[in-house]
């Protein structure tokens, strides 16, 4: 299974030390060593790094951990492969673009005998159940707001993205982060945490490296921001796991809308292909 991280915040802020103690999961403290990726929102544009080698042991993810990137909303995801070969197609986030905003979509889990449902409007370019399933709710998006020309607020997608949700779930384990930019979407089938910041801002240390740092002076007293990972990022602040079948909307830092769908079921943890094949 695959390992979640995001962010959402009032104001732009930088995930360095987060992402930190994150990529080190991609080989160093777990075996997510199938690939990984950002997404980071920059006003109307987003900038995604990706990479096929294991985060912890990537240039590219070190230069992500050595620069600062401030953004107010941020999507990663470190790989296990379950379907689909390791390379750069199959890495998360995934993107796609609708009423001129980019939508990014990262997956935790496996869909099984799920495929692109006929006449669907976007084609993967991998070969992921995870991109099948974006491609599936994107077109689902478009069909539900085929003649507008603007792109809708989050208010007329929670419960319509809720909904998706659910039945994507019934497939198999869904844990999922959706962001255009303007909000995160969040759904759990199984492993999702959430942790909102706020001042007083703590002095915070990691899960997965000895580091720890003083969040106070990075931040202005009136800064809000909530974190997601599938598993709490730190050791010393209130982490809150999601239920089965939560779906969660988080806008500038805070939750904005929560729906939960009783009918959703947590399915046994898929186990890693030996068949797939990776990079030499």
């Amino acid at each position: 299974m695959c390992q979640l991280m995001g962010m959402s915040c009032n104001n732009q802020a930088a995930t360095t030390f987060s992402f930190t103690g994150f990529s080190a999961r991609g080989g160093l403290t777990s075996d997510h060593v199938d690939g990984w990726g950002i997404a980071f929102y920059d006003g109307k544009g987003c900038r995604v790094f990706q990479d096929d080698m294991p985060a912890s042991a990537s240039p590219l993810a070190d230069y992500v951990r050595e620069h600062p990137i401030k953004s107010k909303v941020v999507v990663a995801h470190v790989r296990k492969a379950t379907q689909g070969d390791v390379q750069s197609a199959n890495c998360h986030p995934f993107q796609r673009e609708w009423l001129g905003r980019t939508w990014v979509f990262a997956h935790n889990g496996d869909l099984r005998n799920f495929e692109v449902p006929v006449g669907c409007q976007d084609t993967p370019v991998g070969t992921t159940d995870s991109e099948r399933a974006f491609c599936t709710l994107m077109s689902r998006l478009r069909n539900h707001f085929k003649d507008r020309q603007e792109s809708p607020e989050w208010p007329e997608l929670a419960p319509i993205l809720a909904n998706i949700s659910a039945e994507l779930a019934g497939y198999g384990n869904f844990n999922m982060l959706l962001s255009d930019g303007h909000a995160v979407f969040a759904h759990c089938s199984t492993h999702l945490h959430q942790l909102t910041r706020c001042h007083p801002f703590p002095h915070a240390r990691l899960v997965d490296r000895e580091m720890s740092l003083d969040l106070g002076p990075l931040n202005a007293e009136g800064d809000v921001m909530t974190l997601l990972a599938t598993e709490p990022l730190t050791l010393n602040e209130p982490w809150q796991a999601l239920q089965t079948g939560e779906f969660r909307v988080y806008v500038d830092g805070r939750e904005a809308w929560r729906e939960v769908n009783p009918q959703t079921r947590a399915f046994a943890a898929a186990v890693s292909d030996p068949n797939l094949s990776h990079p030499t």
